[in-house]
């Protein structure tokens, strides 16, 4: 009788594990023939897969892999706060009328942002949910129990930047809050696919290799290379690009790095659009083996030179645990090289303006110490 119900138990686990697989919407699309056929015109895409640069290898056999997944949920000192980290918000008419020449960020931790730029509200990879994951019981809970500014008071959004389609950059959630706000979208190669699959007309969506520029009214957005990986589910693996990107009008040039490993390839972003004014770059979630891909903080710093950029922010950290260093070793570790090189560095509390003017101070409170 045990071991029928233990029989039992394992069908029903199975059978709603392939029903969540195959009819949850927080899987995405996928491309269309026609779609794989003009993929397969792009150098980055390689027999049905796109590819990095460089060959990239991961330095883990798959029993070290599953061992990670099982140490991942286990209680590890300090690698989430304490208590809920502090937030700045904002009341959404001073969101809704802001307009002045000096262009301005709002962080929401980890890689999202509103940058308000020229009268225009422009989202960078706007994960807003929780947990970044298919399904809550999957991760862990964000770091701050609330938002600079909820996803219902935000204004209209102009245009929506997205690096690629890892739950942490891209919540199904959040797209489906945005979508009826949201003027266009911007995404890597095959990413676009989760999108109209979400109900958003294709019209809106517009998809770009690595080095293709778009004009957004007075703005150029350049979909630039990163050194990463893709996928949401199982068998989809590098099904979509992965990307920085290049913002740039008259008066400002701005980076944002989605994820990347440290490359060569900052340095050729830098030769061809620096030097920037302001460089969000990624450095938490980061480790040894799999480096390549996240890099790590004293190689944010570095990139940033490559970029040429006058002020550089640390981004992917403070919001989620994906990694097993403690939360604040990212920003302490950026600083530490930062200071050895003389770079700036902005860092600031979730919610607090980061002003993109030469002229004006910079947020840099080690905020995570109080």
């Amino acid at each position: 009788m045990i071991g029928l119900i233990i029989f039992t138990f394992v069908v029903l686990l199975v059978v709603v594990g392939v029903l969540f697989l195959n009819f949850s919407p927080e899987f995405g699309g996928k491309a269309s023939d026609a779609k794989l056929e003009q993929y397969s015109k792009s150098d980055n895409f390689k027999i049905d897969k796109f590819v990095n640069k460089e060959e990239v290898k991961l330095s883990f056999t798959a029993g070290q892999y599953v061992e990670m997944i099982f140490k991942f949920f286990r209680t590890q000192p300090n690698t989430i706060p304490d208590k809920s980290i502090p937030v700045i918000h904002y009341d959404s008419t001073e969101v809704a009328i802001y307009n002045s020449d000096i262009p301005r960020l709002i962080w929401f931790g980890h890689s999202a942002f509103l940058l308000q730029i020229n009268s225009k509200n422009i989202l960078v990879d706007p994960m807003f949910g929780d947990v970044p994951a298919p399904h809550p019981w999957l991760g862990k809970s964000r770091f701050s129990k609330s938002l600079p500014i909820e996803i219902e008071k935000l204004p209209h959004i102009d245009a929506v930047i997205l690096s690629h389609d890892h739950y942490d950059h891209l919540d199904y959630g959040s797209i489906s809050k945005l979508k009826s706000k949201v003027k266009q979208f911007y995404t890597p190669l095959g990413v676009g696919n989760h999108l109209t699959a979400w109900g958003i007309d294709t019209s809106k969506v517009k998809e770009l290799d690595w080095w293709d520029e778009v004009k957004f009214g007075e703005f150029t957005f350049a979909c630039t290379p990163a050194q990463h990986f893709s996928g949401r589910g199982i068998g989809d693996n590098a099904s979509t690009l992965w990307a920085s990107w290049v913002i740039k009008d008259k008066e400002n040039t701005i980076f944002f790095s989605g994820d990347s490993g440290y490359n060569t390839h900052f340095k050729e972003i830098g030769d061809k659009y620096g030097p920037f004014d302001f460089a969000m770059i990624e450095c938490g979630q980061y480790n040894e083996q799999w480096k390549q891909i996240h890099m790590m903080p004293e190689e944010t710093v570095l990139a940033g030179i490559d970029l040429k950029a006058k002020l550089i922010m640390p981004i992917h950290w403070a919001a989620f645990k994906l990694a097993f260093h403690t939360w604040t070793d990212p920003i302490e570790r950026v600083i530490k090289k930062a200071k050895e090189m003389n770079i700036p560095i902005a860092t600031p509390m979730i919610g607090e303006a980061i002003l993109i003017d030469n002229k004006n101070e910079f947020p840099n409170s080690n905020w995570w110490t109080k």
